[in-house]
């Protein structure tokens, strides 16, 4: 049974997870994919349906799972039918305590300030004082 298979920096391409075919050499190059938990240098890695990819993009993990090999690189809605994206959602952030307040502002260049300011400054910070 012969199964289709595609070159890796073009299919990180048809599927737009790069802006180029050399930034996807690049970014295969460095080491940053995986393949099925196996680290990727080669660009001309033989890539296969069904096969997981896991890599860091712009300081992002992406995991995603290959459904279908690319043809060309069309508009977003056909890339993303490309692949199923298995990324982790991040957790949502924890809102700033309000009783703390924003940092005290200084003037630029002022330097660092003397302990009496900083005594000046903790009289407005401090909790037990409302």
């Amino acid at each position: 049974m012969i199964t289709s298979r595609q070159r890796l920096d073009k299919w990180l391409w048809y599927a737009r997870v790069v802006k180029s075919r050399t930034l996807a050499q690049k970014l295969v190059a460095s080491g940053a994919v995986r393949v099925d938990a196996s680290r990727v240098t080669s660009p001309d890695y033989r890539l296969s349906e069904g096969m997981v990819l896991t890599m860091t993009v712009n300081t992002k993990l992406r995991i995603l799972k290959v459904v279908e090999l690319g043809t060309r690189r069309g508009p977003a809605l056909e890339a993303q039918s490309l692949y199923l994206d298995l990324t982790p959602q991040l957790p949502p952030r924890q809102k700033p305590d309000p009783l703390k307040g924003p940092p005290a502002l200084r003037l630029p260049g002022s330097g660092r300030p003397t302990k009496k300011q900083r005594r000046e400054t903790d009289i407005w910070t401090r909790k037990d004082q409302a």
